[in-house]
């Protein structure tokens, strides 16, 4: 059976989904961007995992998307391009940041609780990063669902972004 309704036509599978073209980059290995980076592939993003400092990447198999980088500056940022940072205690934090924001990404987050201080605002400060820049710089991220382990803070942040770029509120309310 065939709806006008776009939405449930692509939930019936009558209707493939308009993504558009859209990039995922996780900014550290971490068991949050692990789960990130495969939720985010399942969600037809494409998928970048920048980390600086190879050694973290050795050891056991684990999702590192459809690229892995050392850098910002190498990993194509673009306008369609959504950017979260998964240690907010790395010291390459304001440098990654920064470069970001220079790339003109679509979105740029941290994760942190929002009662924690914000690190990342006194080392983009340090690189003398402008207030307008820095207030580009999302802090907390994703949708309040009282996440507690990295899978579920993986699926709030992606929700989260989700509602951007569908220009929602998220939650419950339509």
């Amino acid at each position: 059976m065939t709806t006008s309704d776009p939405a449930c036509a692509t939930a019936q599978g009558d209707l493939l989904p308009d993504r558009g073209p859209r990039t995922l980059v996780a900014v550290f290995e971490t068991p949050v961007a692990e789960h990130l980076i495969r939720f985010a592939a399942d969600l037809g993003y494409r998928t970048v995992l920048v980390e600086p400092q190879p050694r973290l990447l050795a050891g056991t198999p684990k999702p590192h998307g459809d690229q892995t980088v050392a850098s910002i500056a190498t990993a194509g940022l673009d306008e369609h391009t959504d950017v979260v940072v998964t240690d907010h205690n790395r010291p390459e934090l304001g440098a990654m940041l920064r470069d970001a924001l220079d790339a003109k990404a679509r979105w740029i987050g941290v994760m942190g609780a929002k009662h924690h201080t914000a690190p990342h605002v006194g080392a983009l400060k340090e690189l003398g990063v402008d207030d307008a820049a820095i207030a580009r710089v999302h802090r907390p991220i994703g949708l309040n669902i009282g996440s507690r382990t990295p899978a579920e803070i993986a699926l709030a942040t992606l929700a989260g972004l989700i509602a951007d770029r569908n220009r929602r509120p998220g939650g419950f309310a339509f």
